[in-house]
């Protein structure tokens, strides 16, 4: 099942595609060019035949940094050949890859085989020019080629951009076949991996191979025997047995690891902070059972799949053999919800959360020291597997407008600024002590640095100089400290520190965090006017037909709405593919307009880092049975193959009285949880201000049903559970 032919991502290819010529001349199954740099020559090898070629005094390397290449003319049974190459040597030694003996780190992203004009991959090079000069404007340096080989026209661009390549065997032996296991599928790997050096090994951009993604079977035994191979067959480039996610076994044959287990945020246990890292789970990996640590370089498997909503604008771009069916499906699925004109929102609101998702995570992977680098799924969405929208590209590899090249390039580049603050959420009582280090992985050292920082929303503005002078080649290079009390915070504030470093040439990178700041101590209003509880019972009843106001706190109270799970970071790959795996929701929309948070609560339009104490794990309302046009202004955002109309507040006026009801908890342990205390405290204002009038009607049945009706059951699935959850581990 490789990307290059699936049903998930292509049609027919029915055979032959790009130029197709017959040709009088020999054939020509194998093309190397081993460079010699300290002999000042190369050796072009055509099929049997080996030339001995002068390189010239001034040859330079090719590198990301300088993507050189030659061209060499050789005469094979009198037909001139052409061979364009780079001169480069790429080794490890221990956990770290080096290029002609300069440390390198990969910043990659898969490529899926996902092409919807023509159904199958581009043949010429300025397509794939394209792609990789944008994987270039958004930091990357390095691309892993998802279980397929791409043409000669890729290899030739990555050439020119200076992309590190890792192609794969062409094969994804988990479904229907197995590695050594008596299939055919055996032979043919190990014939066809060869074939694929032979055709495509003089290309400096092909640095590193592995058979395929995540094998069944003896799989283990298989790849350590296709590694020593493959060592012997080709010593010019680095190998890994295949590309698995953290279930799958330890293969110790391996020269690099393309491996699960040390991605992800931790943030449905615990509070959003970006002072951990990936350490543990490098230096002893899941199923690694030595003693001894790890001491090869492993690459971060597939990291992100964080997802945002569908940009039903990207419709009209399906403009060849393919049509965004699945994207009008979930148009219509968003209009029968009453949610049309909501569209573009979601994109915001859940984008913003994606982008954020993956900036915390990219800045994990390069603050953890020994980590060789990590492999994005992806930049860009992937159109298979139930629709896959994990990237801040569209699958056209376009922007979808919520995230820029320079806002990902911020912790995604050569230079990255890092702060390690062990939270977000602070008190007036507290003081800011943030270590700042530097990510350097660029062609060579720094002189003459200044490293600066602004603090902003704290009042008047702040800046500061760091200690740091020079920038070597390296990880966790260390800048300083930002110290700032936080005593002059009055009221709740959003902050912002940028760090930014500047060198003779001008600015060479920022990267920026926020932050929010509360009053340690909220006196919390007299609700003497309010009856709370947390449920619609006989008092609120009585209240309500009286012309009174009543809060119902009803976290974990509600069951119409119970059946849906919302953590805090959005749905991962999709539900649909992963059976409706929690969580349900991808972020929020947060109506930042409602007179409710200009009561004490100021709050972006989606749900950054101040509402993780809010939202993460808290139930949400199914407000199916509301009607048709009334949207919460705290509107968790549904899974896009379903999606229910969902909210956490709830205001209208129920016989002579006005209601308001939250299922975010605001009642429980308000001495520690800040934001929720200063959430109580801003809806008690709120219902006490003049702006608290409802423009809903609804009778007192609507309401009550919300603690009572439970909606049915979603089946979206088959019963027959994708490979990727049920990996055979071989140890």
């Amino acid at each position: 099942d490789s990307h290059s032919v699936t049903d998930q991502t292509q049609g027919n290819w029915n055979g032959i595609v790009g130029t197709i010529e017959l040709r009088s001349a020999p054939v020509i199954h194998r093309v190397r060019a081993v460079p010699d740099v300290a002999a000042g020559v190369v050796r072009i090898e055509v099929n049997e035949a080996s030339y001995q070629l002068p390189l010239g005094k001034d040859t330079c390397r090719w590198s990301e940094f300088n993507p050189q290449l030659y061209t060499r003319t050789v005469d094979y049974q009198g037909t001139p050949v052409e061979v364009t190459f780079g001169i480069r040597d790429i080794r490890i030694e221990g956990p770290q890859f080096y290029l002609n003996d300069h440390p390198i780190w990969l910043r990659g992203t898969l490529e899926n085989c996902c092409f919807p004009e023509t159904g199958y991959a581009p043949m010429d090079v300025a397509a794939w020019q394209r792609v990789f000069e944008k994987c270039r404007e958004y930091g990357l340096n390095h691309v892993r080629f998802h279980s397929w080989c791409p043409p000669e026209a890729a290899f030739a661009a990555a050439d020119r951009v200076g992309i590190y390549l890792q192609p794969e065997g062409p094969s994804w032996p988990n479904h229907g076949v197995r590695l050594r296991a008596g299939q055919y599928v055996d032979t043919y790997l190990m014939d066809e991996t060869k074939r694929i050096i032979d055709t495509y090994g003089h290309h400096p951009s092909f640095v590193m191979f592995a058979l395929g993604n995540e094998p069944a079977g003896r799989w283990v035994e298989y790849c350590n025997d296709w590694v020593s191979e493959m060592m012997a067959y080709d010593s010019t480039r680095v190998y890994c047995g295949a590309s698995v996610g953290g279930g799958w076994a330890w293969d110790n044959g391996s020269q690099f690891h393309v491996k699960g287990g040390g991605r992800g945020l931790n943030w449905t246990s615990r509070a959003p902070q970006c002072a951990d890292d990936y350490l543990a789970d490098i230096t002893f990996p899941r199923h690694y059972y030595d003693t001894i640590p790890n001491n090869t370089p492993i690459i971060a498997h597939e990291q992100g799949q964080w997802c945002a909503f569908p940009d039903l604008k990207e419709i009209p771009q399906y403009t060849g053999a393919y049509k965004a069916r699945n994207f009008e499906i979930f148009r219509d699925l968003l209009a029968d919800a009453g949610m049309a004109h909501r569209a573009e929102a979601f994109l915001q609101a859940s984008g913003k959360l994606q982008a954020m998702a993956y900036k915390f995570e990219n800045e994990r992977n390069l603050r953890t020291p020994g980590y060789a680098g990590f492999q994005l799924l992806g930049l860009n969405d992937y159109s298979g597997q139930g629709s896959a929208l994990v990237g801040v590209l569209n699958v056209h590899w376009r922007e979808k407008g919520y995230c820029t090249a320079d806002d990902w390039r911020e912790s995604c580049s050569s230079v990255v600024p890092l702060a390690r603050f062990p939270k977000f959420v602070y008190t007036d009582t507290e003081q800011l002590d943030i270590p700042i280090e530097v990510y350097h992985a660029g062609a060579a050292p720094i002189d003459k640095v200044q490293c600066t920082y602004r603090l902003s929303g704290l009042g008047e503005e702040i800046v500061g100089r760091l200690p740091l002078r020079s920038l070597p080649v390296g990880k966790n290079i260390s800048a300083g400290f930002v110290v700032q009390p936080l005593a002059s915070i009055s009221t709740p504030a959003k902050a912002t520190l940028t760090v930014t470093i500047n060198a003779e040439g001008g600015e060479v990178a920022r990267n920026h965090w926020d932050f929010w700041v509360y009053p340690d101590s909220c006196v919390m209003p007299a609700a003497d006017d309010i009856y709370i509880a947390d449920v619609l019972d006989a008092q609120a009843l009585t209240v309500l037909e009286q012309g009174g106001k009543v809060l119902l706190t009803s976290a974990g109270k509600v069951t119409y709405g119970s059946d849906i799970v919302q953590h805090y970071l959005p749905v991962f790959w999709n539900t649909s593919w992963f059976k409706m795996r929690p969580p349900h929701t991808t972020g929020a929309a947060i109506d930042a307009t409602h007179p409710l948070f200009a009561h004490g609560f100021p709050t972006d339009d989606w749900s950054n880092l101040n509402w993780w104490e809010l939202l993460n794990k808290a139930q949400v309302i199914n407000l199916s049975d509301f009607p048709a046009d009334y949207q919460s202004p705290i509107q968790p955002i549904d899974t896009w193959h379903i999606s229910r109309k969902l909210g956490m507040v709830v205001e209208a006026n129920v016989m002579s009285g006005k209601l308001l009801l939250t299922t975010m908890d605001i009642t429980r342990d308000l001495e520690r949880r800040v934001v929720a205390r200063q959430m109580r405290s801003a809806i008690l204002r709120y219902m006490q201000s003049t702006d608290f009038a409802p423009t809903l009607t609804v009778s007192p049945e609507v309401i009550a049903d919300l603690y009572t009706k439970q909606a049915p059951r979603v089946d979206m699935y088959t019963n027959g559970s994708p490979d990727e959850l049920k990996p055979a581990i071989v140890r």
